[in-house]
């Protein structure tokens, strides 16, 4: 492994143990939940659009 690899490895987990540890912590846990929780309501409200266009359009004549 040369320097910058090792650096780069020591910057990340710096970064990860600040994300565990340090100020905002909770906050950011909170946020990334809220995140996936919103994607998978998009996510779910895309389909059931796309279905929904779908039986109009077959069902339309």
């Amino acid at each position: 492994m040369d320097i910058k690899e090792e650096f780069e490895a020591r910057v990340k987990r710096l970064e990860s143990f600040i994300e565990d540890k340090g100020l905002g912590s909770k906050q950011l846990k909170k946020a990334k939940k809220l995140q996936r929780s919103l994607n998978g309501i998009i996510f779910l409200g895309s389909i059931l659009t796309v279905a929904g266009i779908t039986i109009w359009a077959l069902n339309r004549d």
